[in-house]
Parts: structure tokens; C-alpha cells; sequence
């Protein structure tokens, strides 16, 4: 697994230019926070990888800080305290995520906005209420499953996740689907699904397929959906990008027993 991750992560450098400008989330480059933090290069990127990856990502447990935590409301604390990458100077708020500690189904996607900066919540800006509205569409309320992102911190500027943030950020996503245990996960958009699947595929050609998440070897994988983030949704509102998206919900929905809401 430390060998599949290092060189999704190099493949991750290399073509980081091309995938942010297919189907992965961008935002406005003017913020003026995100020139007060250095940016590393890629070299230095990478090796601040190989430094933390093999405690991340080992199978021994004594390398697995959170291994012994044991509820969602811990991990939530740990995240806001959290001072492993340069995120935690630009953030007003860590957004752990939030929804129900057993959900069947949950939508992990890349990262906070500025809506969900200032308010701590995952997915309440613009995005957020298009997530609704597809959660409605699928019969079920916010409440009913559990959202979160792959980076807790908001990226200055919106723009997208270093591979090193993901790096420092992925113990705590990993831990919160284990103790979560869900049926379903719904990656929302590129990084989500590149991260949670191990590769540099893009997205359009991840998207309406079931592929596995294990949680571990002793635990039931669970079925994961890649498919397009609300804000890529939004910048292409038409008719053939909502019927793919919608497409790979009913895919969800008949696997979890769901009927639509829709008329």
C-alpha cells in the first residue's frame, strides 16, 4: 500500500496541472491570505511525503495515532486542534463534518469554502445546497447521512489540496469511515475520488462505477461511487451533466433500497 501511495502521489505532482482543470473544484485566486503562506515546491513536497507517509499509511497500529479513538465527536476534537500543515494559519474554523454517526451513506468531498470556513459545518455554501437538494432528491434528509471532506481546512483561496495536506488530513478521514461504517460512500469530484481509490484516473472516467473501500481486512468493504462534486455541477448546469450525476445516484440508491423523491 506505502509503495501504490508514493506513486500515486508523484503521478498526483505530475499531472495535478491537468486534472484541476478538468472536473475538480476551483475557486477565485485572489484571496489575499493565499500569498501569505510559501508555497513548497514539488520536490519538497515529496519529500515531506516519504517522511510522513510510512507512519500514516503503515498497518501497524502503534503508528496510527487515532487507532484508539473511538467516537466521531473525539476525531471532530483532534481536527480542530490540529496543527500538521500550514492550513491550521489560514483557517477561521477546522470542519470535521458532520451528520449521522451510522449512516448507511456518506459524501466525502475535497475540501471546505469560504461558507463552510466560517461557519465549521462541511457543505453549507452554494455546493452545499445543491448536495441538499440531490439528498432530498434520493428520499433522504442531511441528517440521515454523514458529509465530510477530504481536507478538514480550508485551502487559502479555494484552491485545491497539496498532496502533502491530503497526507496529514487522510488519518482522520480513514478513521472516521471506520467508525462509521458505512454501506455507501459518494466521492464528490476528483480529489475525493483519486484519493479514496488510490489513483490518478480522471474523474469523468471514474464516475457511475461501484468500486471498493476497505476499511480493513477484517471489516466488510463498502461500495464507492465517484461522481461529479456539486461545484462542477454548478459551473456546467446542463441537462447531460445533472442526468449523469443524477445517473449515479439512482446507481446509489437501488444499492442501498432507496426510492426517489422525485416526481
Amino acid at each position: 500500500m506505502r509503495t501504490d501511495m508514493k506513486h500515486m502521489l508523484a503521478r498526483h505532482l505530475e499531472l495535478d496541472s491537468f486534472f484541476t482543470g478538468d472536473f475538480s473544484i476551483r475557486g477565485k485566486r485572489s484571496d489575499p491570505t493565499a500569498s501569505t503562506m510559501p508555497l513548497s515546491t514539488d520536490s519538497e513536497i515529496m519529500n515531506d511525503t516519504a517522511e510522513h507517509q510510512d507512519t500514516i499509511f503503515s498497518n501497524d497500529a502503534d503508528a496510527q495515532p487515532l487507532a484508539h479513538v473511538e467516537t466521531l465527536e473525539d476525531i471532530a476534537a483532534a481536527v480542530r486542534q490540529c496543527r500538521l500543515c500550514g492550513l491550521a494559519q489560514t483557517r477561521t474554523h477546522a470542519v470535521p463534518g458532520q451528520g449521522h454517526p451510522k449512516a448507511r451513506l456518506v459524501f466525502v468531498g475535497e475540501g471546505p469554502g469560504e461558507d463552510e470556513d466560517a461557519q465549521g459545518l462541511a457543505f453549507v455554501g452554494r455546493a452545499g445546497k445543491k448536495l441538499t437538494e440531490i439528498i432530498g432528491a434520493m428520499g433522504l434528509k442531511r441528517e440521515d447521512v454523514f458529509i465530510c471532506n477530504v481536507v478538514k481546512c480550508r485551502p487559502p483561496g479555494n484552491r485545491d489540496p497539496r498532496p502533502d495536506e491530503i497526507i496529514q488530513c487522510m488519518p482522520y478521514l480513514k478513521r472516521q469511515l471506520e467508525l462509521i461504517g458505512p454501506q455507501m460512500i459518494v466521492a464528490l469530484g476528483a480529489h475525493a475520488a483519486r484519493t479514496l481509490l488510490q489513483t490518478d484516473e480522471v474523474i469523468g472516467k471514474l464516475r457511475g462505477r461501484f468500486f471498493e473501500y476497505r476499511f480493513s481486512q477484517d471489516v466488510p468493504p463498502a461500495k464507492l461511487m465517484p461522481t461529479y462534486h456539486p461545484s462542477y455541477l454548478l459551473r456546467n448546469y446542463t441537462l447531460e451533466t445533472r442526468r449523469r450525476v443524477w445517473e449515479d445516484m439512482q446507481k446509489v440508491m437501488q444499492e442501498l433500497g432507496l426510492k426517489s423523491a422525485k416526481p
